[in-house]
Parts: structure tokens; C-alpha cells; sequence
């Protein structure tokens, strides 16, 4: 897409509507228009951004977020006290949020460029309280579309993703649609939709839709760097009491992932209607991995999780239709599973649980 006739001063405009509304006591500012963001804009606690059918993308190069709380990379944004809460970012009139052109930046040279890969995130909450974020399209995100560490009590709805589909293969030749089997081909890779790290309870996700490079929905308990960057003190860990609720979309890889290592836990989460339509979309060949997948029996972090750290979760409703309905590894406790099908000739479960209970 043709980026040169946006306006290039959007995180001054932005900036200012929300520093105009917090003067004006209304702490609420609506986007209207085309806007090229070269700055992260920060939304403070006790408002509401709407975003009125405006096309907002990341400048050529820049590596940064478009949208993060008040207090996100502060020292007091690490502490209870610097907790942002009651943010809202609310889309009408299917307004989009576009990572535009690739910058390059990836998981495997993040330390090469000395650039860490979150500033990838179109949009990175930490340490927030009450929060909403719906009615938006999320296109060509550079790594996660939306990322959440230690964030509770929040909804996540209508959202629609359609990640960067173009592989480039050996003699430098560009083409749209991914294969499994050539993965080291993928342009932007592990571009997820929605992410929800340590820390993380209380969420609300429904209606999700789109297609994503890697998970749709990732909820991952581990103690990366990105963990230890923004962790609270006095926080509990736990990813929990989260409800996902009538995702439609097609991923590369899992449309809703679990896992934990580390000794984070993940516990009472419900997964009601997943339907997977990679088969019909043309940004896969072939189809992606899983509809829903659950542990993994590869070691992410310092240990494998055990049954008392993964447990309670819910799993209903579930078309699959790449190479997998239902993937479980690693160990679990009270794990349920019914109705779940598929509409080609697709394995629908795929048990290699190490222990469960």
C-alpha cells in the first residue's frame, strides 16, 4: 500500500488530542484520518482513545510501538503503585492499526541491533489495570500484534489480524502464501495476534478474526527477558481466569496456544468455539499446525512445567482443519476437552503428554 499521501505528524496529533482531553476534564479523544507514527504514544489511566475509520501505520524503519500505557518502561511502572488502570482503545467504523513495512527486526538479530524485539508490538500494555481494546484491524504487524505483561481485568473483542503473508525463496524471488515446509522462506516471522505473558488474569477474548503468521492467541508462561524487563514486584506470576470465546481465523501455526515452563503457572481457562479456516485461505498452503495446542514437550525456559502448575482448562467447540485439531505435551491437570471435529482429514487429537493427572 501507498503510504506517501498519510499525514506524517501523527504522534504529534494523537499526542495532542490526548493531552487536550486531559486538560478539558473529557479524557476522551477520537482519531480521525490517515497517520504516520513515529513515536510510541503513551495513553495515561481514566481514558478513552476512539478510533473513527483512521488508518494508522509505523513509520519506514522505525522500530517503536504505536500504543503503550502512561507508565510502560518506567521504573514506577514496575511497582503496584505505578499501576495504569481503565484504558480504553476503542475502534468504529473498522479503523486500522498497520505495522506497514517490514524494518527487519526479528527474534535471531533483536541482540545483533541491540534493539529488543517488543518494540515489534503495535500495541504493548504492562501493568495495567482495567482495560478494553476492540473494534480494530491489526495488518502487517512486525512481530506480535498485541502483547500484555502483568495486565488483568480486561476485554479483548472484534478484533480482526491479517499478518504479512510473503515468502521469499531461494533465488530472492517475492510470493504471498506460506508453507509450513518452507518456513525458513517467511518474511516476518512469529507474528502472533494477541499475546498474553506472565502476569496476565481476568481477560475477556472473543470474536477474534483474521489470519496470523504464527499463534492467533498465544498464552505463555515463561521467564524471558521481556518477563524480566517488565515484571511488578509483588505481582503474582499466574496467567489465569481467562475466557476466549468464538475465534475465527486462520494461523500458521496454532490459532490458540498454551504454555508455561519455568515454574509460571496457567490455570483455569475456558477455550468455547474455535473454528480454523486455513484451508480456504489463501495465505497458507496447505494449511497451518493446530487449532488449539496445549504444552509443548521442547524446553522454552529453565524446566518443563508439572501438573500442579498447568491445570483447570476447558476446551470446547473446536473445528480444526490443518494438521491437528487438539496438540497436548507436556503435563496438565483437570484438562477437559468435548465436540471437537473436523471438516477434512485432519488427526483430531494428538496426546504426548509426559505426565497428567
Amino acid at each position: 500500500m501507498d503510504f506517501t499521501l498519510f499525514n506524517p505528524n501523527g504522534y504529534d496529533y494523537i499526542s495532542n488530542l490526548i493531552c487536550t482531553a486531559i486538560a478539558n476534564g473529557n479524557r476522551t479523544a477520537t482519531i480521525n484520518g490517515n497517520w504516520i507514527i513515529d513515536k510510541a504514544i503513551k495513553i495515561p489511566s481514566n481514558f478513552t482513545l476512539v478510533l473513527d475509520g483512521c488508518h494508522l501505520v509505523l513509520a519506514d524503519g522505525c522500530y517503536l510501538n504505536v500504543f503503550v500505557n502512561q507508565n510502560h518502561d518506567t521504573e514506577i511502572g514496575k511497582t503496584i503503585d505505578g499501576r495504569d488502570k481503565n484504558i480504553a482503545i476503542l475502534g468504529i467504523n473498522s479503523p486500522i492499526i498497520d505495522g506497514g513495512n517490514y524494518n527487519g527486526l526479528s527474534e535471531k538479530n533483536q541482540k545483533e541491533k541491540n534493539i529488543p524485539i517488543w518494540k515489534n508490538n503495535l500495541i504493548l500494555f504492562t501493568n495495567v489495570e482495567n482495560f478494553t481494546i476492540s473494534g480494530i484491524n491489526f495488518r502487517n504487524q512486525r512481530w506480535w500484534a498485541i502483547n500484555f505483561v502483568y495486565c488483568s481485568n480486561g476485554t479483548l473483542k472484534n478484533l480482526d489480524f491479517c499478518a504479512c503473508d510473503i515468502g521469499i525463496d531461494a533465488n530472492g524471488n517475492k510470493y504471498h502464501g506460506l508453507n509450513i515446509d518452507k518456513y525458513d522462506e517467511v518474511l516476518v516471522k512469529n507474528a502472533d495476534g494477541i499475546d498474553l505473558r506472565q502476569g496476565c488474569h481476568d481477560i475477556l477474548i472473543e470474536n477474534i478474526t483474521g489470519f496470523t503468521e504464527d499463534d492467533t492467541i498465544a498464552l505463555t508462561g515463561l521467564c524471558g527477558q521481556l518477563e524480566k524487563t517488565f515484571s511488578v514486584e509483588g505481582l503474582c506470576s499466574d496467567i489465569c481466569n481467562i475466557k476466549i470465546k468464538n475465534v475465527r481465523s486462520t494461523a500458521f501455526c496454532t490459532i490458540v496456544r498454551l504454555l508455561n515452563q519455568s515454574g509460571v503457572k496457567l490455570h483455569d481457562i475456558e477455550i468455547d468455539g474455535v473454528f480454523d479456516t486455513c484451508k480456504t485461505s489463501t495465505h497458507v498452503v496447505g494449511g497451518g499446525l493446530y487449532a488449539v495446542r496445549v504444552g509443548d514437550n521442547h524446553l522454552y525456559g529453565t524446566r518443563h512445567s508439572t501438573p500442579d502448575e498447568t491445570y483447570n482448562i476447558s476446551i470446547k467447540n473446536v473445528v480444526g482443519n490443518g494438521r491437528c485439531v487438539l496438540s497436548l505435551a507436556g503435563a496438565t491437570s483437570n484438562l477437559t476437552y468435548e465436540n471437537l471435529s473436523t471438516q477434512y482429514d485432519t488427526p483430531i487429537i494428538i496426546d504426548d503428554r509426559t505426565e497428567s493427572i
